[in-house]
């Protein structure tokens, strides 16, 4: 999706955890292990967002980590929050901020969504170790985190 603001966009991105592995894609474009995820439409909340990226990206359904509070009433409706927010550059004049996820699959097949991603795999721990290109130091943490919280 093309940026919806010229400074500044919202983005999801989603640690999906299953038997103490961590699914990463090798992004096509930037060339660098990543989770899945992407930039939440100006018709969706960071919620659907989340589900929808994870789905094209990955062919999975998921089941979001974290806690809705019940404050869910006519015109309000709870959202699971993020387990972390970030913010980060992506050229001189433009930011993203990112929701970030943690995850479980509730069905579906992996798949390689070609258009976007040279790889797709599940990692262990270990594992995270040996990908080439070396993920960044903040996605190893992510991976790691999330492996440690998600069971």
């Amino acid at each position: 999706m093309p940026h919806i603001h010229e400074k500044i966009d919202f983005t999801v991105a989603v640690f999906v955890v299953h038997e103490a592995r961590v699914l990463l894609v090798l992004h096509r474009k930037l060339g660098k292990w990543l989770p899945v995820g992407g930039h939440i439409e100006l018709d969706e909340d960071p919620e659907q967002a989340a589900h929808r990226e994870v789905r094209e990206e990955s062919g999975l359904d998921i089941e979001l980590i974290g806690e809705r509070p019940p404050t869910t009433e006519p015109g309000t409706r709870a959202l699971i929050a993020p387990r972390f927010l970030d913010i980060h550059r992506i050229h001189d004049s433009h930011e993203h901020i990112g929701m970030i996820y943690f995850a479980r699959p509730l069905g579906g097949t992996v798949r390689l969504a070609e258009a976007e991603h040279h790889d797709i795999r599940w990692c262990t721990d270990a594992e995270l170790e040996l990908l080439v290109p070396r993920p960044t130091d903040a996605i190893l943490w992510y991976c790691r985190t999330a492996l440690r919280e998600v069971r």
